[in-house]
């Protein structure tokens, strides 16, 4: 019997040995399988659970006018999120906080409940509100809600050259203007950091955020002038108010530089708070609006004429009130007839029989040839997105009504900068200039890490046709369609232009709707700005040179006072050592008829001089260039009738 229960006993022992011999060698197989098959994944997994990771950007560089003021900037500031995990009553919060974050109710409580242990409630909270929320978390003793500090963009002169600067969105990437043009410049650095946590995690997730974060972005000086910003933008307003246009848009240019001081559009926006606009707000009208110049364009027919020989100042033009092309009827904008007049006269009332003429004489390809050279129907390649190219025929296409109708500024689509910059070559001797709006960009440090400079695209006419187109575009000014540009001391040269709207299709022009403009630039002596207004589609009045051309001259007066450019005041002092001596003037010897008078004799002399001397006999002058008179159109001594124009050329003593 013992020897039996012995046998039972050591079969039991056999069979409990083999179960723990199995499960062990199972429990083996598992580690195993976890350790060499599954390895990787599990690891991966574990670190998950007990690490927490979040990128931090810091913030992006400063947009600089050319001065060294403040156009865009970044502080830092709060942004609410939320651990659902750690969140109790998220009933009780909804009803605290939902108000304060102006949030509906229902998408706040579902945030709150999302579950996981991150989620944004609201990014980018204004300061006091900030501070009345964590108020309120502290009163309340709530869970579960932690402020982060994030990098937002303010921008602080609000709408000035709104879509010049553009805006950033909520995840820091530009999306407009300067910002989406340089965001890989001015973005600041993105570093991720990731800390071991709690199996709750909270008190190092947080801790993350207490690190140092990169360097920001590099700062961007533009050639912006804020004071000339602010002066074309108050009288963009006043503009609006007294014509009511559909759209504005002003650009100021240096001639010289090609650098853009201004550049404006109506309407506008704000860019602190952009989603409240429409597309169409944030549109820059001055790159990425097409449309037909009209007469402005005649600076540019008249400037392929003068160059290629098939005009001069000097030559008369017999104006009939209308001309027929193609079958198709040209009139001059005011409906009369001129009958027989000069070129002064023509381009200082932009008569459109006499420059569908001239168109004439040129042709297609010619007219096109320097349409190009002037730089249309190409982008510039300024330093701002969305930038049209405008649009031109081939000259292979165009019929005679097509060259009729682009010598008048129709059958052609510019750019408002494609514009004022082909009138810049004008005022730069001819010599055409890349535009461009950014200076300077620089290092966080402050060193400068580029450099923009003056780039010169082509010498488009000689100095001698710039010169020459220059002294009739201040007759524009002074005494023709343009003269409400005039600022009284200054010498300014322009060109006036009223055209008809095209239909939003394109199938043709909208009765009654037109676009107004006026380009110009001073002072003739020394350019040093260029200025471009457009209305697009004003009420009431519409011609250019009615209501572009006075904001031009209200601007130009403002911004010559701005860089104390001061007028001209023309006297000579004579030599102590050479006193001068008197000139005899053989005019006043010889006896003209009645109703006729002597051309005096004006070599030397300054422009205010030899216009005094001709005007106080009952002549007309026609100054072309600047410093002391060269040469004269009619010759000393020669009877004409009373009224007659005299041609005078001037250059640099």
């Amino acid at each position: 019997m013992a020897e039996k229960n012995v046998v039972v006993l050591q079969r039991r022992m056999v069979i409990f040995l083999s179960v723990l011999l199995g499960m062990v060698l199972i429990l083996l197989g598992r580690i195993g399988w976890l350790q060499f098959v599954n390895g990787e994944r599990m690891t991966a997994k574990m670190a998950m659970q007990v690490k927490e990771s979040k990128v931090l950007q810091s913030p992006r560089g400063t947009i600089y006018d050319r001065n060294g003021r403040e156009l865009a900037i970044s502080s830092l500031t709060k942004s609410l999120y939320a651990d659902p995990s750690e969140i109790k009553d998220p009933d009780a919060i909804v009803s605290l906080l939902s108000t304060l974050l102006e949030m509906n109710p229902v998408d706040l409580r579902e945030k709150l409940t999302t579950g996981g242990r991150f989620i944004w409630i609201k990014r980018m909270i204004e300061p006091v509100v900030a501070q009345k929320i964590q108020a309120v978390i502290k009163e309340a003793d709530i869970k579960g809600l932690v402020f982060l500090e994030e990098s937002k963009r303010y921008y602080p002169n609000d709408n000035l050259a709104a879509q010049v600067l553009g805006f950033v969105g909520t995840d820091d990437i530009g999306l407009d203007g300067m910002e989406m043009a340089l965001d890989n410049v001015i973005k600041g650095k993105s570093t991720e950091h990731s800390v071991d946590t709690d199996s709750r995690g909270t008190p190092i997730f947080k801790s993350i955020f207490t690190f140092t974060p990169p360097k920001q972005g590099k700062n961007v000086y533009l050639t912006l002038d804020s004071a000339i910003q602010f002066i074309v933008e108050q009288s963009l307003d006043k503009a609006m108010i007294a014509n009511k246009p559909r759209g504005a848009t002003v650009i100021v240019m240096n001639p010289h530089t090609g650098e853009i001081l201004a550049m404006a559009n109506r309407p506008t926006y704000n860019p602190n708070q952009f989603y409240k606009y429409s597309d169409q707000e944030w549109k820059n009208r001055a790159v990425a609006y097409n449309y037909e110049p009209g007469s402005t364009f005649k600076s540019i027919v008249s400037a392929a004429a003068l160059q290629e020989g098939k005009l001069t100042p000097e030559e008369r033009f017999t104006d009939a009130g209308f001309v027929e092309v193609s079958g198709r009827r040209i009139q001059n904008w005011s409906g009369e007839s001129y009958g027989n007049i000069s070129f002064v006269t023509v381009i200082e009332q932009s008569i459109n029989t006499c420059f569908v003429q001239i168109g004439m004489r040129l042709g297609a390809y010619k007219l096109t040839e320097y349409a190009k050279l002037f730089g249309f129907g190409k982008a510039t390649g300024i330093e701002l997105p969305g930038e049209e190219e405008g649009l031109l025929f081939d000259p292979k296409d165009m019929r005679d009504s097509d060259v009729a109708t682009m010598s008048i500024g129709q059958s052609i689509a510019v750019t408002p900068l494609q514009l004022i910059t082909a009138v810049s070559a004008i005022a730069n001797e001819g010599v055409l200039l890349k535009p461009h709006i950014i200076k300077e960009i620089r290092n966080a440090d402050g060193s400068i890490d580029q450099e923009v400079t003056t780039q010169t695209v082509r010498q488009a006419i000689t100095p001698e046709t710039a010169r020459i187109l220059t002294g009739l575009m201040e007759k524009v000014v002074s005494e023709g369609g343009g003269k409400k540009a005039f600022v009284k001391g200054y010498r300014f040269a322009g060109k006036t232009g009223t055209a008809e709207k095209l239909q939003d299709n394109g199938s043709g022009y909208s009765a009654g709707r037109y676009v107004a403009s006026f380009v110009g630039f001073g002072p003739v002596e020394d350019p040093q700005v260029a200025v471009l207004v457009v209305l697009d589609d004003p009420q009431g009045v519409y011609y250019g040179g009615e209501i572009a051309a006075p904001i031009a001259g209200e601007i130009l007066g403002q911004i010559m006072r701005h860089l104390a450019i001061y007028p001209q005041i023309t006297y000579q002092v004579p030599s102590p050592k050479e006193p001068p001596q008197p000139v005899r003037d053989v005019s006043t010897e010889i006896k003209a008829p009645p109703g006729k008078v002597v051309v005096p004799n004006v070599t030397g002399k300054s422009i205010r001089e030899a216009g005094d001397k001709i005007t106080q006999i009952g002549l007309s002058i026609v100054p072309i260039g600047t410093g002391v008179a060269v040469r004269q159109s009619i010759a000393e001594n020669t009877i004409v009738e009373s009224g007659t124009e005299i041609t005078i050329y001037f250059e640099p003593r």
